[in-house]
């Protein structure tokens, strides 16, 4: 069991050092941007414990992979195995309980560590060959392939949605949109292979017009049924919903050209910074945007033509 931990620990610098990052900027940083996530998320909503917690178990929920846990079945015997995936729940719960126990939140925090023991004892077969249904094309690829990873964000989104309208907490709404967006974002890390590029058979800017055109017409699908309830029920606060939906729109604009501004390799360090600094100051887009643009059309070149 100690090799296994240690294994993981080394793959995880190794994702670190190939993303760009030193590991001792990596250890400070990642930490800090938790703490301050979780600060801000206290602060915005009297029902932050929940979101939180319901937050942690998806995180975690993804260590339970039926291919990843049927091939730790065919190394440890089922002592081991149970007792490892108890370990590496708790290990990934730390930071949550934590922050948990530190607002006071003690009920909310000893239930956590519950559930996510208790995850451990479902066992999901590999032989189930399920495919989730989208509502998306499937070309381009990211919606269809990540909607099925993070489809059960969607319905936590909702949920968020219908409980900030019954107890008039606008801020809770608002949480909802942008978990969305977050969610959508994310579907933006991974670049694909050259082939899948070049099948478009347009030119790099009709490229990036159509991966922009795709990205904010799937987002707004998914998002459009809070929208319209928030606004419903916030009619008052209509111009904050609008802002923030067009933020989302400009975030995922961006991530779109940040994505392609490295290609054929995945994002680096310094495209990062950049992004998290527009985070801290949006104001940054309007530099950033043009920037990443004019590298991606230059990288999409070797695979596009006019």
């Amino acid at each position: 069991m100690k090799e296994y931990f240690l294994l993981q620990f080394k793959m995880l610098n190794r994702r670190m050092i190939d993303f760009g990052l030193p590991l001792l900027i990596g250890y400070t940083l990642l930490p800090f941007i938790f703490l301050l996530f979780s600060n801000y998320l206290f602060e915005k909503t009297t029902f932050a414990n929940y979101i939180y917690a319901l937050l942690s178990i998806s995180f975690i929920s993804k260590l339970n992979e039926p291919k990843r846990n049927d091939f730790l079945k065919s190394i440890f015997n089922k002592k081991k195995y149970r007792e490892l995936r108890i370990v590496e729940n708790i290990m990934y719960c730390i930071p949550f309980t934590l922050f948990l126990v530190y607002k006071k939140q003690f009920i909310c925090s000893a239930i956590l560590n519950m559930l996510v023991i208790l995850i451990t004892l479902f066992n999901f077969s590999t032989n189930m060959n399920v495919t989730i249904p989208t509502p998306f094309g499937k070309k381009p690829f990211e919606f269809t392939v990540g909607f099925r990873k993070t489809w059960y964000v969607i319905p936590i989104a909702y949920f968020l949605t219908y409980i900030s309208i019954s107890v008039g907490n606008f801020n809770l709404g608002i949480f909802s949109m942008l978990l969305i967006g977050i969610v959508c974002f994310s579907y933006y890390s991974k670049i694909e292979n050259e082939y899948f590029v070049w099948s478009f058979n347009l030119s790099p800017k009709e490229f990036l017009l159509e991966k922009t055109k795709t990205c904010l017409r799937y987002f707004t699908l998914l998002v459009i049924p809070i929208i319209i309830a928030l606004s419903i029920s916030f009619f008052n606060e209509i111009d904050i919903i609008i802002i923030f939906f067009l933020l989302c729109y400009i975030y995922l604009t961006a991530i779109i050209f940040a994505k392609y501004s490295s290609f054929p390799k995945e994002m680096n360090m310094s495209q990062g910074i950049l992004m998290a600094m527009s985070f801290m100051f949006p104001p940054m887009l309007l530099i950033i945007i043009p920037f990443f643009y004019s590298k991606s059309i230059k990288k999409l070149n070797t695979v596009l033509h006019d």
